[in-house]
């Protein structure tokens, strides 16, 4: 026990010694000093009092120190000549020191054993059981002293020390043989620090006490501080020369630290067997095992540590001599060696509590023990660090590992129970089939429920051994580095405040700096240079590496500076420190500390891989490297990323990278490796300034997934230059960092209410502008050039890349469950405002392959181009009161394109697919069409608004403008047959996507308020049939509204008498036109798209017929507008027009063709020949030859326009139709309205009864309507040019599939299974297993497609094993199979769903028209207006003219209704023909018989009205033909000459003239007896929705009923189809009666005939179900019948003339020959010429075509 006041306590003192001195004056031997001292319980107290008393006593005893002064000092002075050994051995037990304060307690140094072995040439001092501890308050008199480990509480406790000291070498070896601990704490060190403040104070006073008396001296020292004195010898040299270094050496077997920077937090520092040493100013240090841990948690851990202080480096030497511009050749330098250095952060520790308070401790200890000197001025050592293996962790959230590998676990054995289930039904199978009836049921269900229960108990044994053998993943993210070598270097250049300053300027030139100057807290310089080997980025287990990087070499300069902040940008930090001194305040700097680097750095390999899978775990890891910094304490909401970045990061950064490769994963699943977007860069330069990145290399975009086209390189770019410039939107400069103020909430200033202070205000970003850069058309020594390479699949496979890359994000981790309420970060795809891209190209290739197996394709080539477009983004809140996503839409302001010498070709190979998967080399490439500019503009449509006015009504500004430059185009039967194979391959992709989807068989659904709606819109809807020109009927009286038919018949029967057609306007038909009347409205909003074509051409190619026909236009416009919305009724519709314009037409035609034009050359027009007003030049020979712009004249072609005139092949060419023009209408209604424009609007007035028309007609108006007009027409053609447009028609316009036929015959006889179906509900269900067969199909074809990808990754391996081959030939063969079976259920399930729509459809309508049969609306108008034609048929020559025919006022409109009926109306001004053979008797061979040509006056008008189909039978309502009295002057020359022009080939001799009653006699079910050469129109050709099957064909027109019979059995079914097809079913036909005046001139011997007045009777028919060729019979009869009547009259009256005038004739002959020629030639021309030959008007459309 030690009593408190006690000074100095002494159990016991135990000294013995010898003193031998050698005999003689001899001085070879020296004097001996033996001393053993043994001392045990020795305590010593140090305090105020004790010095007090001490400095009082002392004095009195002076002369005692000044003898024992003396007798000390022979010693010493012997020792001078070295003539005395000595030892002494020490050894005190039992120590205990203690000091003693009024304020802070005691201190007390506890020794449990001192020992010491002195000599003369070493010296050893061994402690045990040394602790240091603190006894802050004394409330007892008495402290117990105990042994070192009972001590509680030490602050340093030490089991063994060693310290030896070696004279001779002058070394000092210090050992610590067992741990050393030592607890540490601010308040800890407060004592340590009072208590040592009051040692040296009574040092001081005791000196002091003494100094007064005697004369200045030393104080006493014991032995153990003799040691120390050394380490002061080389500074202590007076006079006398410097002795050698000191060599210390340090071991210490273990050695753990423990520092609590707070209350709560500590950090710790453990190390095991360390060395350190210090020779000749070289400090050498070693530690197997180094870890520092914080808070409990093992963060850093470092393994072979090596630690060295040299004077110079010659490693760094040699490094300096890389930088020419150091001016520093040698310096002192640190080297750190570690052989590994792992650093682990534990799931969601705050870190950063624990380390800022760490930093606070460290700044209140530099200003506590802060001396008053100034900083040295000596340059900074260089640091030269290598570690071998360096690892940075993340861990993860247990429980999200365990559960994932529990999912893997499950899935893992509900495989292995479906084993086990197979192999237990086999064996059930096996006894069922051995014992059969024996084997009771009960035994097979215990069975069963035995293994259902042995898979519960498997799946709990291997959960419970899941992490027996291998350990459980810890990691979140895994950052590796490997084989680490950094070299920082300081150098008197750049050493110094100024220096710094200067180097920043250099590094960030283009932020300001302020004028007054920087004044910096942390400043340094240094030149940098790094190796890696590798640098590896991991998260979680995932298969691929985040960041991996190969080979990376880094050098250049790196600065470090922290501004010193201003005193509102300084925060207060407390530390308790206890009492008596309270809490102290740190006064911390808030800005933080920013670099500045000038790096360049070589990289063999830099790979990237991200995707949208990986967003949830790089939260995770957000909220973990969010604890690793403390929050700013500026009140500011935080910055994002990217401000952070701009703040603390400067400069430039180039990198040389040899391979760079970024993936973007294209899946959910994180696991998944084989798809992913490959951006692959070779030998790329990489140039990162402020606010711009640049990169330069060669650029390959691959498309990587686990099928046949996998490393299909879509996009390749050589020798890209790309150009990313970042433009920040700020409130201030972006670049000026240095005026961003942080202040501390104390110094906040006042904010407006409602505000939040905000200290980046001006730095922070509001948007950012992106604009990007690719430039190919730097020169380069490689020819390739830039290609992009697409399939279909390809395209598909990236609609499912946008839409994973496009996906919202699920929120992680986030909410009051998990303690995290923090406001979720910006995405850096929302902060984006503006985006620009541009391309330049000098040469761009695109391949677009429809399909790999089929290889059919588009190849489009072009010259020099330039692409711009800019687009800008608007985020959209959405609305209610939940807080979700702001909707980001991205709307494009403006796109210019410009390209050259476009070419697009269709390729299509003959040969099917390889067995290597590869393309065919020997493609077919046909031409499509080639341009030589093209011009693209887009603008925004605020622009538009805001320019419109300023134009005055001009309409140049349009937002979209495609300008197209000398268009070439050929369609040919090849160019058919691939683009319709495109656009099938593309239309069973997307039937095949829409009937797999879960809309496919959604049914209809009535809505009954829209039928209450239309209840109450019933009576204003009645009067809603408007004044049409093309319906002929009237509005007149609204009861006659409901039977319009009937009111139609009436009127007709009281024209009967009328023979001309009067329309009801008196305007011309041209100017009553619906889609000109839309169009001409001035409520256009917007202008948007204009298309021009300056002299386009267009050639056209049959398949039957040699040569070509050339269309041209010197000028083409197609316009769009979109109108402002209005009120229909009471529906808002938005209307949009289109109008095409078409200036300068002209047709063109081979009059012969040689063979080698189809395989070398293709025809084109010179622009010469196409460009409107040219000034001919006389000089030329070729102009003088050529027939100037006249129908009929020849031009010259050219086969290539790229050579020059010289080389080109020439060939003339016919005009056939003069320069034209055209004009094309189509109005547009929908009801998707802009929200902004909507609001516009005002709602619909009620009108008043006078304005209740108008508002009728307005309704009645809101259709969609296609109208053309061509005014005048010049045609001029030949028999082989007719014969050509025919082939051209039937061929190319009107071609169909012989697949969409047999679709439609498909879908038809499924129509019917429908019809005969008592409850067609249940071919649901058939559809739905077909759509679960088809499904099934797909997901084998990806099998198999996966399949086949691994074998050929094997292949590649081993490419001539025979196993992989064959299994490669079966797969492909399999794939083949799986495809086959795919397109046809995929037809069979379409045609199923549409069918079955179609029948909710029908019954739906059924139901609403039986409700409301007067709810009928106009759906779709289509018209078709001719002005002016005249043709003109020519001899073979295409000079001589054989007959000349002039149409006016052709109209033809269709009116389909709401309910499926459909209203045609054929309309025919004025209608003459001449004929221009020579010497013709009758120069005018077909006429109206009135002269007046008014525009109320009609030669033709065919109406008729159609119902929708019942039973595949098409039903006519109304069928009513109208002609007007015709002219007709015929003679055998012009009919001879027609027969020939248009039947080329037919001899018209052998005509034949059966008796047409046979024929006539018809059965709607029997099959005709008609020559294989009649046709006859089938399928309504004025029906709604017929297609065309037959055409024009003039060679091979077969009636359906000809075809050969079936090979299968013929059905019900297919009956019905037939007979359907077939007939059409005649409710009403009416042809009233046409007068006609004939006049024929025969051959020599025949009979003529003069001004014969017919009259045709008028015929009506009522509900008869005809073909048209029943139909043409029966009119053909009736007409006949009453023919013969009236030329029998005409004949008995005009016989006596006809007898003289032939006797006259014929005197020489024969009465009876004349007669019986006379009666022959008059049989056969009122038979046959009268009813078929003198009307070929009819003819046309009801007689047999020849």
């Amino acid at each position: 026990m030690h009593v408190w006041g006690e000074a100095l306590i002494l159990d016991s003192f135990n000294l013995q010694g010898s003193y031998n001195q050698p005999l003689g004056m001899s001085s070879a031997q020296s004097d001996t000093l033996f001393l053993d001292c043994t001392i045990r319980g020795l305590q010593v107290e140090s305090s105020d009092t004790c010095t007090e008393c001490l400095a009082r006593v002392l004095p009195l005893f002076c002369p005692q120190p000044g003898g024992a002064e003396l007798a000390k000092q022979p010693p010493s002075a012997s020792s001078e000549p070295w003539g005395l050994l000595w030892k002494v051995d020490l050894k005190v037990e039992d120590v205990n020191l203690f000091t003693l304060s009024a304020l802070v307690g005691a201190l007390e140094l506890r020794l449990d054993t001192l020992t010491v072995l002195g000599s003369a040439e070493s010296c050893t001092v061994s402690v045990q059981g040394m602790v240091l501890a603190l006894v802050k308050s004394i409330t007892e008199k008495m402290q117990p002293c105990c042994k070192a480990p009972a001590i509680p509480n030490p602050v340093a406790n030490l089991s063994m020390l060693s310290v030896t000291y070696h004279s001779s070498i002058r070394s000092l070896e210090v050992q610590c043989i067992e741990g050393l601990a030592v607890l540490w704490s601010p308040p800890d060190h407060m004592h340590l620090y009072h208590h040592t403040l009051a040692t040296l104070q009574c040092h001081e006073a005791l000196r002091s006490a003494l100094g007064r008396r005697t004369s200045p001296s030393l104080p006493p020292e014991s032995p153990a501080s003799h040691p120390a004195t050394p380490t002061e010898t080389p500074l202590q040299p007076d006079g006398t020369p410097p002795k050698r270094l000191l060599s210390l050496s340090l071991e210490l077997s273990s050695a753990k630290l423990t520092a609590f920077v707070s209350e709560a937090n500590y950090i710790s520092l453990a190390a095991e067997r360390t060395s350190m040493s210090w020779h000749g100013g070289a400090l050498h240090g070693y530690c197997p095992e180094l870890a520092a841990g914080f808070d409990g948690h093992s963060i850093f851990s470092f393994k072979e540590v090596e630690v060295k202080l040299l004077p110079e480096l010659e490693e760094v030497v040699l490094h300096r001599c890389a930088f020419p511009t150091l001016r520093t050749l040698r310096n002192r330098g640190w080297a750190f060696s570690f052989a590994s250095v792992t650093i682990e952060f534990p799931y969601q520790y705050d870190f950063s509590r624990t380390l800022d308070a760490a930093v606070g401790v460290q700044k209140w200890l530099k200003g506590l023990h802060r001396r008053g000197r100034p900083a040295s001025a000596a340059l900074p050592p260089d640091l030269l660090l290598k570690v071998t293996h360096f690892s940075w962790v993340f861990l993860d959230d247990v429980f999200e590992v365990k559960l994932r590998d529990n999912y893997e676990l499950m899935k893992d054995e509900s495989k292995e129970s479906a084993k086990r289930l197979q192999l237990l039904d086999a064996k059930v199978a096996a006894l069922r089939k051995q014992h059969g009836e024996l084997l009771p049921a009960r035994k097979i269900e215990e069975l069963y429920a035995s293994l259902e229960k042995k898979n519960i108990e498997i799946y709990i044994q291997r959960s419970r051994r899941l992490y027996a053998n291998t350990p459980m993943r810890r990691a979140l993210l895994t950052w590796t580095l490997a084989h680490l070598e950094l070299v920082a270097m300081a150098d008197e250049s750049f050493h110094g405040t100024e220096h710094v300053l200067e180097q920043m300027r250099d590094i960030d030139g283009v932020s300001p700096f302020p004028p007054e100057g920087l004044e910096m807290v942390t400043q340094w310089c240094r030149m940098m240079k790094g190796r890696v080997g590798s640098f590896f980025v991991r998260i979680r287990d995932y298969p691929r590496y985040l960041f991996e990087i190969r080979n990376w070499q880094l050098s250049g300069r790196l600065i470090g500076a922290e501004q010193c902040g201003q005193a509102c940008s300084r925060r207060r930090q407390l530390l308790k420190l206890g009492l008596p001194w309270g809490d102290a305040t740190v006064e911390r700097n808030m800005p933080p500390l920013k670099f500045y680097h000038d790096f360049h750095s070589e990289i063999s390999q830099f790979t990237i891989v991200w995707g949208p899978c990986w967003d949830p775990a790089w939260t995770l890891i957000s909220q973990c490297v969010d604890l690793l910094t403390k929050p700013s304490e500026d009140p500011s909401a935080p910055l994002p990323w990217w401000d952070k970045s701009r703040l603390l990061l400067h400069g430039d950064w180039h990198m040389d990278i040899e391979q760079a490769n970024l993936h973007q994963l294209a899946t959910e699943d994180p696991y998944n490796t084989t798809e992913n977007m490959h951006w692959e860069w070779s030998h790329l330069s990489f140039h990162w300034k402020p606010g711009q990145f640049v990169f330069k290399g060669n650029l390959d975009i691959n498309v990587r997934t686990a099928s046949k086209y996998d490393d299909c390189c879509f996009l390749h770019l050589p020798d890209l230059c790309m150009t990313l410039d970042l433009q920040w939107l700020c409130h201030g400069n972006p670049h000026d960092h240095h005026g961003v103020v942080l202040r501390s909430p104390e110094f906040l200033p006042e904010v407006p209410v409602g505000q939040q202070y905000d200290s980046y205000r001006a730095f922070r970003s509001e948007n950012l502008n992106l604009s990007i850069r690719m430039d190919l058309t730097r020169p380069s020594e490689e020819h390739s050039q830039p290609r992009i390479l697409l399939y279909s699949s390809t395209l598909r496979w990236m609609q499912n890349f946008w839409a994973t890359w496009t996906s919202v994000t699920r929120p992680i981790c986030r909410g009051k469950l998990f303690n995290n309420m923090k406001p979720s970060k910006k995405k850096l795809g929302q902060h984006y405002k503006q985006l620009s891209y541009t391309a330049l190209f000098p040469r761009l290739q695109v391949h677009y392959w429809a399909s790999f197996a089929q290889q059919r394709g588009i190849q489009v080539e072009c010259c020099q181009g330039h692409i711009f477009t800019r687009g800008t983004q608007r985020l959209i809140p959405q609305a209610g009161t939940v807080m979700r996503r702001l909707i980001s839409e991205w709307s494009i302001t403006q796109m210019v394109s410009d390209l050259s010498q476009v070419t697009v070709h269709l390729m299509a190979s003959t040969s099917d697919e390889n067995a290597d998967h590869r393309l065919d080399t020997l493609v077919k490439k046909t031409h499509l069409l080639s341009l030589s500019s093209l011009t693209y503009q887009r603008h925004s449509n605020r622009t538009a608004e805001e320019e419109l006015p300023l134009r005055d009504g001009d309409d140049g500004f349009h937002t979209h403008q495609l300008h197209l430059v000398d268009l070439r185009a050929s369609w040919t039967t090849t160019n058919r047959d691939i683009a319709f194979g495109l656009y099938d391959g593309y239309k069973k992709a997307a039937v095949l996507k829409r009937n797999l989807s879960t809309e496919a068989l959604k049914g209809l659904k009535i809505d009954t308020q829209l039928q209450a709606k239309k209840l109450k819109r019933g009576p204003l809807s009645a009067h809603s049939i408007p004044a049409r020109v093309t319906v002929p009927i009237t509005s007149g009286r609204p009861e006659r509204a409901s039977s319009g038919g009937a009111y139609m018949l009436q009127k007709l029967i009281e024209e009967t008498d009328k023979f001309v057609v009067f329309t009801e306007e008196e305007s011309g038909a041209s100017e009553q036109l619906c889609g000109i009347a839309a169009c001409q409205t001035d409520d256009i909003y917007n202008r948007n798209c204009l298309i021009e074509l300056v002299n386009c051409q267009m050639v056209l190619r049959g398949a039957e017929t040699e040569g070509c026909v050339i269309v041209s236009a010197a000028k083409a416009q197609l316009l769009q507008c979109q109108h402002h919305p209005a009120w229909y009724g009471d529906t808002l519709k938005q209307k949009t027009s289109w109008t095409c314009l078409l200036d300068g037409m002209q047709y063109f035609a081979t009059t012969e063709s040689g063979p080698t034009e189809r395989e070398h050359g293709q025809l084109w027009l010179e622009v010469k020949n196409i460009e409107e007003h040219r000034q001919r030049s006389l000089d030329s020979v070729q102009e003088l030859m050529e027939s100037g712009q006249a129908v009929g004249g020849m031009v010259s072609t050219t086969t290539d326009w790229n050579q020059p005139s010289e080389a080109r092949q020439t060939q003339q060419v016919q005009r056939i139709i003069s320069r034209c023009s055209c004009r094309m209408y189509y109005i547009s209604y929908s009801h998707d309205i802009d929200p902004e424009l909507a609001t516009q609007i005002k709602p619909p007035e009620t009108p008043a009864n006078q304005e209740k028309e108008d508002l009728l007609k307005k309704q009645e108006g809101a259709v969609d309507t296609f109208t053309l007009i061509h005014h005048d027409l010049e045609i001029s053609t030949n028999p082989a040019q007719y014969a050509m447009i025919l082939d051209i028609v039937n061929n190319l316009l009107l071609h169909v599939e012989p697949k969409r036929k047999e679709h439609s015959e498909k879908k038809q006889r499924v129509r019917f299974q429908l019809e005969i179906s008592s409850n067609p509900e249940e071919q649901r269900s058939s559809i739905l297993h077909l759509q679960e067969a088809v499904r099934q199909h797909v997901a084998q074809i990806r099998q198999l497609e996966k399949q086949m990808y691994s074998n050929v990754k094997s292949l590649q391996d081993d490419s001539k094993n025979e196993s992989l081959l064959d299994l490669n030939h079966r797969l492909q063969q399999q794939l083949s199979q799986e495809k086959a079976d795919l397109q046809l259920e995929s037809e069979e399930l379409n045609i199923l769903i549409r069918c079955f729509k179609d029948f909710q459809l029908q019954r739906a309508n059924k139901m609403e028209l039986r409700k409301q049969p007067e709810d009928v609306s106009v759906a779709r108008r289509t018209e078709f207006y001719f002005a002016q034609a005249r043709w003109r048929l020519t001899e073979e020559d295409g000079q001589l003219g054989i007959a000349e025919l002039e149409l006016q006022r052709f109209l033809y409109s269709k009116v389909n209704k709401s309910d499926d009926t459909a209203e045609h109306l054929l309309e025919l001004g004025w209608v003459t023909m001449n004929n221009l053979l020579p010497n013709a008797v009758y120069k005018v061979v077909l006429r109206p018989q009135s002269s007046c040509q008014s525009g109320r006056q009609l030669a033709l008008r065919i109406f008729s009205k159609v119902r929708p189909p019942v039973g595949g039978i098409s039903i006519k309502e109304h069928f009513e033909v109208n002609v007007v009295p015709l002219t007709i002057q015929l003679t055998h020359q012009f009919f001879h000459r027609m027969m020939g022009f248009f039947f080329p080939g037919r001899n018209v001799e052998e005509e034949e003239v059966g008796d047409e009653e046979d024929k006539s006699k018809l059965v709607t079910t029997g099959i005709p007896v008609v020559k294989p050469r009649q046709l006859i129109v089938a399928d309504d050709s004025l029906g709604p929705g017929k297609g065309v099957a037959q055409g024009l064909n003039r060679t091979s027109g077969v009636r359906r009923s000809f075809r050969k019979a079936p090979e299968h059995p013929v059905d019900d079914i297919d009956k019905m189809k037939e007979r359907a097809a077939m007939n059409n079913s005649f409710i009403y036909i009416k042809i009233p009666q046409v007068p006609l005046c004939v006049s024929y001139k025969g051959e020599k011997n025949s009979v003529d005939w003069g001004d014969l007045n017919l009259v045709l009777p008028c015929l009506e028919y009522h509900n008869n179900t005809w073909t048209w060729l029943d139909f043409a019979m029966a009119v053909k009869r009736d007409s006949r019948k009453a023919l013969v009547a009236q030329v029998i009259k005409e004949k008995l009256r005009l016989k006596p003339a006809a007898g003289a005038e032939a006797r006259g004739k014929l005197e020489s002959k024969s009465d009876g020959t004349i007669q019986q020629q006379e009666e022959d030639e008059k049989a056969r021309l009122l038979i046959g010429l009268s009813v078929g030959d003198k009307n070929p008007s009819k003819k046309s459309i009801f007689g047999r075509r020849k």
